[in-house]
């Protein structure tokens, strides 16, 4: 078994995936432990794919992973950490945006004892207004809502242990927050500061309208860290002061037409209607927690399925590499 594992994802990236092996594979071969590289091609229409199978071709330590489509960076990544066999777990973007040369800072935190160690952009070279300023914003208020205060949640360029991600499910696009999810797990976390070149080659994968997304994956990410494991302590207190209001509501108007002897829907029409719904929606409230209380159960005792389908898996044997030398 590898000490090291470092999962690439892949997306239409043919111009800088023979860079990236090579750079990578330089710095980890002088760090000196065994090590294995795992790439996902996350369903490239280029020659990404045909790249790094001649790659894997001739290296052993290479591990391909092809998805049967473009799944998103999150579900790649959750490929690649399912495959990953190392005790350590480094991942990173495709498209040299992270310096393979800053590897050994994030492997030197992991022998310190860290958990999970992030990357962080200090000085951003990305567009103010479309990236940084919405960036910086993001950062800050996940840093509040989660409670672990980093800088850059957003970097792929982060290193784990194997048995803390392992332990994370991931979908959607929740890789930007798996610090957030691993402090819920009691994982100890730092960040290093890393550069941030400009991209050499190739078309980038981000825009705008990811960053709105981010906003809304923040309401995912702080229900999730306080309520995952007891939905109905949210739905059950919002909808039992629904039922509370309905009720107080409806005594009261009960009471008024015991002590006056009104007509209380010709008087009290609206407050009659607001009781009905209150109950109503308490109750319906109080129904979704038990519901969610259901899943967080079948959660924990069924097993998960992959936000992914992997076409197929390439590795050379080391007899056969031994043979093409």
């Amino acid at each position: 078994m590898p000490k090291y594992s470092i999962v690439v994802p892949f997306h239409n990236e043919e111009e800088n995936v023979t860079r990236l092996y090579d750079r990578v594979k330089d710095v980890l071969e002088q760090v000196g432990s065994s090590f294995e590289m795992v790439f996902v091609d996350d369903g490239s229409r280029d020659r990404t794919y045909r790249l790094l199978e001649e790659i894997a071709a001739v290296d052993s330590r290479v591990l391909l992973i092809k998805l049967r489509r473009n799944f998103g960076q999150t579900s790649a990544l959750a490929a690649g950490f399912d495959h990953a066999t190392g005790e350590y777990v480094l991942a990173m973007d495709g498209d040299l945006q992270h310096d393979p040369a800053e590897i050994p800072q994030f492997l030197a935190k992991l022998e310190e004892g860290y958990d999970v160690v992030s990357g962080w952009r200090a000085q951003r070279r990305d567009n103010a207004l479309m990236r940084r300023l919405p960036s910086r914003v993001a950062n800050w208020m996940m840093a509040k809502l989660s409670g672990v205060q980093i800088h850059d949640f957003g970097t792929t360029f982060k290193a784990y242990r194997r048995d803390v991600i392992q332990n994370i499910p991931l979908y959607g696009e929740m890789h930007r927050f798996i610090p957030a999810l691993a402090s819920w797990y009691g994982a100890s976390i730092c960040e290093v500061p890393i550069s941030n070149p400009s991209r050499e080659a190739g078309k980038s994968h981000y825009g705008i309208s990811r960053t709105f997304r981010v906003f809304f994956d923040l309401l995912t990410i702080r229900f999730l860290l306080k309520y995952m494991t007891r939905p109905l302590h949210f739905f059950g207190s919002v909808g039992s002061l629904g039922v509370v209001g309905g009720f107080g509501i409806s005594l009261w108007l009960l009471m008024h037409k015991l002590m006056t002897h009104a007509d209380v829907v010709d008087e009290h029409a609206p407050w009659f209607m607001i009781a009905a719904v209150l109950i109503l929606a308490g109750i319906q409230l109080i129904g979704i927690g038990l519901l969610g209380e259901l899943q967080v159960r079948h959660f924990f005792t069924q097993s998960q399925r992959s936000p992914y389908a992997v076409d197929r898996v390439v590795r050379m044997k080391p007899s056969e590499e031994s043979l093409l030398r």
